[in-house]
């Protein structure tokens, strides 16, 4: 098989030594011969340690993958095959920013969501459709699969204004609730498929099916239960009350808690804050503590406490996808992807989480229908803020940007969403060249 290159933008992340594992384990179906690392200048450092890590891994193994590191993307972009871009605007100090500011006024602060999520976004949609500008002249033909969140507002961005068709979303979440589906039903997970559809973190599982036969009601009773339990750290535990899953008819994912728990999860972020310590601080500290255990010499394995950073089966994701793609699997595996009638009611052209048949030619969305009235209003109410952050990220207008804070279901306050706007704006001015004007007033 011809070797493949891959170029991830982000390398010296502290999850890329769970993708070098999943490309290690996948050398006979997956050839990867080339494997570039890329980052930026104050992620040097990280950079480095990463790669030699990598090295020390390829090495154990005994594959035929060389590892190289770099801070030029465009020099490395050429005739790449798949890219990978999994990198944060502004580093963890952003995020902090992004989850202080917000409850400072007794608001939500969260990574992906509300106003927090709605400001990564702005910082990293311009730099995003400036990669996909590189990949339309250097790797025309490559895939790129990203990780970076918001992954749905990211993928739109990029399907709308980056002028490709080759870009693909992926979160860890979808195959995360399959996975501890089959955990719950103690049955191998291949024998688990779920038909997703919705926005992403903001998907729902509509069907589960074991061997074909669908039994969702009975997961439904069973999570009611309390018998299932969160695969992403920001949550403690998975519970719903019975009464509420039955009617809603849909298993939610762990990130639905913002929107149907929002009081208790304020209140639950309002208390570590007021402690000192959200959750980015303590991703940050995690962090370091990972880093400090990547420059031992002797390892040469991912350890295993990456598993606390929160990127379970991320590795899985991204490389079963990607292997998918290369070897014209025709699988089904859930991604984030142009809708094309897939989910009736949403935009054809809007990115979605959903079901696909993965192909050498991309994903081709299964067609889901229309979502279920109780969870209908809450994904088209998303959906909107989504595409209004993202014509904000990509003209600069002030104006676009306070309604899109004001329309977001974690803030829905004129007054305070230009109080959160004005100060994040401020906060964040060094990576929102697109705001100019607005600064310059």
């Amino acid at each position: 098989m011809k070797g493949l290159k891959v170029v991830v933008i982000g390398g010296g992340s502290s999850y890329t030594p769970e993708l070098i594992e999943g490309f290690i384990k996948r050398q006979d179906e997956l050839p990867v011969r080339e494997l570039w690392l890329v980052d930026i200048e104050p992620g040097q450092e990280k950079l480095a340690i990463i790669g030699s890590l990598a090295e020390r891994m390829v090495k154990k193994a005994g594959v035929s993958m060389e590892v190289h590191t770099t801070l030029n993307r465009r020099d490395v972009l050429k005739d790449a095959d798949f890219v990978i871009t999994q990198f944060r605007v502004g580093l963890l100090d952003a995020r902090i920013k992004d989850e202080r500011i917000p409850l400072s006024h007794g608001y939500m602060g969260q990574e992906t969501n509300g106003a927090g999520g709605m400001f990564k976004a702005l910082r990293t949609i311009p730099v995003i459709l400036d990669i996909a500008k590189d990949m339309a002249e250097l790797c025309p033909d490559a895939w790129m699969i990203n990780f970076t969140n918001p992954s749905g507002m990211i993928t739109e961005a990029l399907l709308r204004y980056g002028k490709t068709n080759k870009a693909i979303g992926l979160c860890n979440l979808p195959i995360g609730m399959e996975r501890t589906i089959a955990d719950l039903t103690e049955v191998d997970p291949e024998r688990i498929r779920i038909d997703f559809a919705g926005l992403n973190h903001m998907v729902f599982g509509l069907n589960v099916y074991l061997d074909g036969d669908n039994i969702t009601r009975q997961i439904i009773t069973k999570i009611g239960n309390g018998e299932m339990e969160s695969m992403v750290k920001n949550f403690n535990n998975f519970e719903w009350s019975a009464q509420f899953l039955e009617g809603l008819g849909v298993i939610p994912c762990s990130y639905h808690k913002y929107y149907f728990q929002k009081q208790e999860m304020l209140e639950k972020e309002l208390m570590e804050f007021s402690k000192g310590e959200t959750r980015a601080e303590k991703v940050k500290r995690l962090e370091s503590e990972l880093f400090e255990l990547y420059k031992d010499p002797h390892l040469d394995i991912k350890p295993p406490q990456l598993a606390e950073r929160g990127g379970a089966y991320y590795s899985e994701a991204a490389c079963r996808l990607i292997s998918s793609i290369y070897n014209d699997k025709k699988d089904i595996q859930v991604v984030v992807t142009r809708n094309n009638n897939a989910i009736t009611g949403l935009p054809v052209e809007s990115a979605v989480e959903v079901s696909c048949l993965i192909t050498r030619y991309g994903p081709k969305p299964i067609a889901m229908g229309e979502l279920p009235v109780a969870v209908n209003g809450l994904v088209q109410q998303i959906k909107s803020f989504e595409r209004t952050v993202i014509e904000a990220a990509v003209t600069g207008d002030y104006n676009t940007a306070l309604v899109a804070m004001t329309i977001n279901p974690l803030v829905q306050s004129e007054k305070m969403a230009k109080i959160l706007l004005d100060e994040l704006l401020e906060a964040h001015r060094d990576y929102l060249p697109q705001f100019k004007r607005h600064f310059s007033i």
